[in-house]
């Protein structure tokens, strides 16, 4: 069950690198306007995101959220592709929206203006038997990811806390609270020192308190830390044709993470699947404009994937 944002997206590229234009030593009075060279406006959202690729792999994925009503025809793609839109809230106020700009470093600037992912306050996580549903927490309303957790520990709830980019708008309480919950956690590096500065511990305390913890390294792969393990697994990115987009790579290995993790496959091969299902969305502009069927993202994954282990 994969309750977050579900957004439609204007994704622009920057033909330079940020690092460029940005003088550190102006930071208090910046003021920057970049020439965009592209512009494409597509469906997305976290919760959304991991629900396609989920889908694209078989899965029948709940996708639990508040969009606009004129959402309508999105909701009902994501139903013909096998989504289970059942539960999806039609709110008065406009769909969510993520606006983002990438140079050509990958790296990102973006904003997000909640709209109907506010008005997710009927959504409930507990009305799910938990027996039968991993939960999946992505980023949405700080408020109602806080009320989430709470259902899910009181629920003894299979929990991935996804925090991701609302790291920043969650209190550290909350946060704190998040990751004691959790079975899983995926990050990037990036946001484990947010979590480190907003819950006041070290890296080695927020790894320890949850089973799985990965930090996912962009082209570099990710690393996984297990409760109990004195060794780190490093996983080796998918090598792609061709970098186009990024946005929703993230979102993509979380799905193929998740595939591999609830048919309990061993951590290696989740992060592969992960790692497999996010170059097919590097490949292609958008988060929910790549597509396999499974016979291909398999025999990718089998061809192409360094599949040795290492340890760091």
């Amino acid at each position: 069950m994969l309750t977050g944002s579900i957004a439609l997206d204007r994704i622009m590229v920057y033909p330079g690198k940020f690092s460029e234009v940005i003088q550190p030593d102006k930071l208090h009075v910046l003021s920057l306007s970049l020439l965009i060279n592209e512009l494409k406006e597509t469906r997305g959202g976290v919760a959304a995101n991991i629900a396609y690729t989920l889908a694209l792999l078989g899965e029948k994925p709940v996708l639990l959220g508040s969009v606009g009503t004129a959402a309508k025809s999105y909701m009902k793609d994501l139903g013909k592709q096998g989504v289970d839109i059942s539960r999806v809230h039609y709110s008065d106020l406009p769909t969510a929206t993520f606006t983002v700009i990438t140079d050509q470093a990958n790296c990102q600037v973006g904003g997000f203006y909640p709209g109907a992912m506010s008005d997710s306050h009927s959504l409930r996580v507990s009305e799910f038997d938990p027996s039968e549903h991993f939960v999946v927490i992505s980023p949405h309303d700080p408020q109602q990811m806080a009320k989430q957790v709470e259902e899910c520990r009181a629920s003894k709830m299979r929990l991935f806390y996804d925090v991701g980019q609302q790291a920043s708008n969650i209190s550290g309480k909350d946060i704190r609270a998040g990751i004691e919950a959790a079975e899983l956690m995926i990050v990037n590096d990036y946001e484990m020192s947010q979590l480190v500065e907003k819950t006041g511990w070290d890296e080695d305390e927020i790894r320890n308190k949850v089973k799985i913890f990965i930090v996912t390294l962009g082209a570099k792969g990710c690393l996984i830390y297990q409760q109990g393990a004195d060794e780190i697994l490093s996983v080796p990115a998918m090598k792609v044709e061709s970098v186009v987009d990024p946005t929703g790579a993230g979102d993509a290995f979380r799905a193929g993470f998740l595939y591999g993790y609830i048919r309990d496959f061993d951590i290696r091969t989740c992060a592969e699947f992960g790692t497999t299902a996010a170059a097919y969305a590097i490949e292609k502009h958008g988060t929910q404009a790549h597509f396999f069927t499974k016979k291909a993202f398999f025999e990718r994954h089998d061809a192409k994937h360094i599949s040795k282990e290492t340890h760091v």
